[in-house]
Order: structure tokens, then sequence, then C-alpha cells
């Protein structure tokens, strides 16, 4: 619908925030005060170099235009050109994005990023340098491994200046992520303006919201023996004392014998804030024990049997590792839930409980148990999933399901190779229909708030321009800005 699509156009420019200006040549000025650099900026049109040539002593030289400044950030016309670029890269079709559209977004990044650093917001150099370390693993991987390639397609001479560069970019990217936070974090919309938000909607304009389905589940795991649990401890023990005994090498522990996937990807260490939840509650609970140097007894989580070892603090961050070890489940144990989870489908399909009760019952989905097995949208926070957006994965188990119908037994493995059996059913049905303001409340609600969130956002730029130094030159001023970017 009309109104669905311009809501979801401006919220793509003003509140997503996309890292489209992986290597773009940006600096801060720090010496000279903005107006004396814009003043040299503008009078050095070409700069003079000298030549081998004693017949030509001097030869001009282009040097790369500056679009515009804005604040302590200055952005070059080259910077558009490599935005452009790394969009491609990321198979964004880039031939409907006015250049002018593109440059936009990027004075608007710089203009959150030099009032993030004016509100001395704090940005995590170590989280920045473990992303980095994520990023070129994954670039490297269009180039076969190549650090070379990479360094060629980028133009660089070295991974150093590479990962400095990456460094500036991300780092101005994060402060105006947590800027863009900042100015909506207070936000909230009351149920009187979510209804006066959806009576301003005319109704030729409602949105219109696909088929919507609700799907319980019941999930049965196999049983890990307790002497399995017992060795994998104990092995675990045998590490520590190794380590703090023995003088041995964590790292090399954690190399050779972790099951954790993504710790290499880190650098083979996580950052972890008491005021920013990350990891699972054990394992927070372990690591902000410990001090610098020490290491954890075992201690078990969702994913298996953990020792955690403290590297560094710095006041609120922690600098742990960890080794994760998985307790193999036997062929046996794989058997009984099987036949466990079968007697269960017998059951509801034989009408002696009900998929709910038996859910509550005997499900070990700790989740989803109390609430009768039902899944939650992890985009929408409720039960309801639109049929057109719906995970593939859970699409292909439940696509072919009448109401109320129980699926055949699913087969499924986690990320650690972990196995479980499950089997699902479709509680509810509701097919694409416009909008109703008491059965799409949440939906609704969530416009209204996304809607004022743009209007605060917008607020703020409007003022923050006007009391920022803004500088934009040549062409580029020739652009319909949406925002007073030229301040007339």
């Amino acid at each position: 619908m009309k109104f669905t699509i311009n809501l979801k156009h401006i919220l793509a420019l003003s509140l997503t925030f996309i890292t489209i200006n992986f290597i773009s040549a940006q600096e801060i000025i720090q010496e000279a005060s903005v107006n004396d650099s814009i003043k040299a900026i503008d009078d050095i049109k070409t700069v003079q170099t000298a030549t081998i040539d004693t017949t030509k002593t001097f030869v001009a030289k282009k040097v790369d235009g500056v679009a515009a400044v804005v604040g302590d950030y200055i952005l070059l016309d080259s910077d558009v050109d490599k935005s452009y670029l790394q969009l491609q890269a990321q198979g964004v079709n880039t031939s409907d994005i006015p250049r002018c559209q593109l440059f936009g977004k990027l004075l608007e990044d710089k203009l959150y990023a030099h009032h993030a650093i004016q509100d001395s917001l704090p940005v995590s150099d170590t989280e920045i340098r473990q992303n980095i370390d994520y990023q070129i693993q994954q670039f490297l991987q269009s180039t076969n491994g190549s650090m070379d390639k990479l360094l060629e397609i980028y133009k660089k001479d070295d991974e150093k200046s590479l990962r400095e560069e990456m460094f500036e970019i991300n780092k101005s990217n994060e402060l105006a992520r947590k800027m863009q936070a900042k100015i909506v974090e207070d936000v909230e919309v009351t149920p009187e303006e979510v209804r006066d938000f959806f009576n301003k909607i005319p109704k030729e304009d409602r949105p219109t919201f696909g088929t919507e389905l609700k799907v319980a589940q019941i999930v049965v795991e196999p049983k890990v023996a307790q002497e399995e649990k017992q060795r994998i401890i104990d092995q675990l023990k045998q590490f520590r004392a190794d380590v703090l005994e023995n003088g041995a090498s964590f790292r090399s522990k954690v190399v050779l014998y972790g099951e954790d996937p993504g710790l290499k990807q880190s650098g083979y260490k996580y950052t972890l804030n008491r005021k920013k939840p990350r990891m699972v509650k054990e394992f927070r609970q372990a690591a902000f024990s410990l001090q610098e140097g020490e290491i954890s007894e075992p201690f078990e989580t969702e994913f298996g049997f953990h020792i955690v070892y403290c590297e560094k603090i710095r006041g609120q961050e922690y600098d742990v590792s960890h080794i994760l070890l998985i307790p193999k489940v036997s062929t046996d144990a794989i058997k009984e839930a099987k036949e466990r989870i079968d007697k269960i489908r017998k059951r509801i399909v034989d009408g002696d409980i009900s998929f709910a009760d038996a859910a509550k019952e005997s499900s070990d989905e700790k989740e989803t148990r109390n609430d009768g097995g039902q899944l939650i949208n992890p985009e929408t926070q409720d039960y309801n999933f639109e049929l057109t957006r719906m995970d593939p994965e859970l699409y292909a188990q439940i696509q072919n399901l009448k109401d109320g119908e129980v699926s055949l037994v699913q087969t499924e493995k986690d990320r650690t190779d972990k196995i479980k059996f499950k089997i699902l059913t479709v509680t509810d049905r509701v097919d694409e229909h416009e909008a109703d303001y008491a059965r799409d409340y949440l939906k609704i609600k969530n416009q209204a708030l996304n809607e004022k969130k743009l209007k605060a956002i917008e607020t703020w730029q409007n003022e923050k321009i006007k009391d920022t130094y803004i500088k934009i030159s040549g062409s580029n001023r020739d652009c319909d800005f949406a925002s007073n970017w030229l301040k007339k």
C-alpha cells in the first residue's frame, strides 16, 4: 500500500544505519580551526609536485575534491563513489539510487558522528577491532583467502593501512549509530496516539497485512548420560589445572579443543560489558566473577560445558576466552527421544491430550513450554507470523498443514550439531486483510512509534544543522536535499 511503502522508504533513509562506506577517505580536523581548514581547502585546487624531467620542473596533479565538511568531518568526492562500490559489493542495485540521495545519507552519518563525539558517547575500540577482524574474514572469502587481492581491490599497500582506515570508518559508523539510538531512546507512544495515528490514515491508504499464522511446537531432546557429562567436566578441570599449575597456554587449548564455532572469527576472545548483556546468563555470571588471569571452574549452559579465562578488565569491559566442550549423545539416547516424541504425537492425534497440554507436560523447550508450545515472532514479539515473511525453514515445516493438524516428526540440528526432534501445529490462521485497529494493534503501534521517531530525528537534524559548521562544495550544492544542508 502507498502508506506502507512511503514509511519503509523513509525509515530506510533515516533510521536504518547501513555501513556503506567501508573504505572511505575521511579525516578529522585536529589542529587548525574548521574555518581556517576550509579556507585552505578552497584555495588549493592542484598540488605542485617535482619531476625528474628537467624540462618540466612542476606538474599539476588533481586532488580528490572536498565534497563537504560537517563539524569535524571532511567528506570527499571519492567517498560517494566508494559508497556506490560498497553497495554494489553487497548486491544492491544502485541504478535507482541518485547520487544526491546517497550524498545526503553520508552527510547525515557525519552529523550523527560529530555530535556523538560532542556528547561523549562511549565507543569500545576493542569491539570495533573485533568487528574489523570479522569483516576482513568475510571479505577474504571473495578473494579465495588472498590478502594481496583484497589490498589491490581497496588500493592499500599493506594490511595495517587497511585496518587503520577500516577502524576510522567503523568508529565513525558506530558513533552515528549510538547518536541515532540516543535521539529516539525515550520516544514512546500512548494508546491514544496510536488510535489517532490509525484514524488519520485515509481508508484507501491503510496497509494490507498478509496471511498470518500462529504456530506451536513440541521439542524433545536426547538426554546426555551423566557419565558423559562427568567426562567432559573432568577434561575441563584437567585443562584448567594444566594452565594454572604447569603454565600451559590457554589459547592453545582453545584452538585445539574448543568447540565454539564463533570464537575464531572474534580473534579467540569476546569482550563483555556489564551494562550490555551478551552471552547467556550462566556465561556472564562466570566471566564477571573473575579477576585478570583467573580461570573459572567448569559450568554448564544450553550449549555445553565451559571454562572461562579472563584476559583483561577495563572498567566495565572484560576480555575473555573460553573452552566449550559439547557432550556426546549416545545412539540409545537418540532412539529413546525419537520414541518419546512419537508417543506424544500419537496421544495428540488420538485425542487423548491437546497439543498445548502435551507441550506443557512433555516439551524440552523451556522458552515455549509454558505457553503451550506457542512460538513468538522475534520481529513483532507477538504470536503472529506473516506467511510471506516467515523464516523459510519454519515455512517448509508447516506449509502443508491444515489448522489443528499435527506435523510429522521433524529432525533438526543446531550449529553445534546437537540433535533434537519436534512436532508442529498451526493454532490459528488469519487471511490477508486490511489493517484492523483491534486485531492489528501491535503492528499499528509500531508504525505509530516509527513515525514519532522519524519526527524526533527530523527535529534533531533541523536543530543541529543550524548549530553545526557545514559547508557543501561545488556541484553538490545543486542537490535538492530533503534537509536544509545549505542553510537557506
